[in-house]
């Protein structure tokens, strides 16, 4: 009977896993608005399943959206681990932040008519990935490869500044000017 609840419980956590890969992947190319059952299709789940793990579509989208800081706020200690240098890692992981910036600027536009909600998941967002940055700019200023007088709130604001309009605008690359600025870090 437990063994039975647990494969229950391990297939509804896969089911929502899925549900939030498909609607973020159908949101970026077409929108919070794409239709649920297009997410349900991709994910290879019924109707009743989106519903049941999200009975309405804010639901989905404020998922969708702490989902994709997790997954970024996840990737740091992973960089950081992985990349040749504390720079490198920082780099690596302002890309993805970028990503997330430029790809998901719809859903927290989606939730700004709900200022509660969206209140919330901007101390969210900040609280996970405030966190990572810093400990990826602390280890490049201490491994001495970049300047010590940008905080990492900064950092990030400038990033999310260089981000804003980038969707839907193929003569704005903010990725590129998004490496200017952390080119500009590096120690002289």
């Amino acid at each position: 009977m437990a063994e039975q609840a647990e494969r229950r419980r391990s297939d509804a956590r896969r089911n929502e896993t899925a549900l939030l890969d498909a609607a973020a992947a159908l949101f970026v190319t077409s929108g919070v608005e794409a239709p649920v059952r297009d997410i349900a299709a991709r994910a290879g789940v019924g109707l009743g399943t989106v519903y049941r793990h999200f009975p309405t579509r804010a639901d989905l989208v404020v998922a969708v959206y702490r989902h994709q800081v997790d997954a970024c706020a996840e990737a740091g200690p992973v960089c950081l681990e992985e990349a040749a240098s504390p720079y490198a890692a920082l780099v690596e992981w302002i890309d993805m932040f970028a990503d997330l910036l430029v790809t998901k600027h719809g859903l927290a536009a989606a939730l700004t008519s709900d200022s509660a909600r969206f209140d919330t998941l901007h101390d969210y967002f900040l609280d996970r990935l405030l966190p990572v940055c810093t400990a990826l700019l602390d280890a490049a200023v201490a491994a001495g490869e970049v300047r010590h007088d940008i905080p990492a709130y900064a950092l990030m604001r400038g990033v999310g500044n260089l981000c804003i309009g980038a969707e839907g605008d193929e003569r704005y690359d903010a990725r590129r000017l998004v490496r200017l600025l952390l080119a500009g870090l590096r120690e002289r």
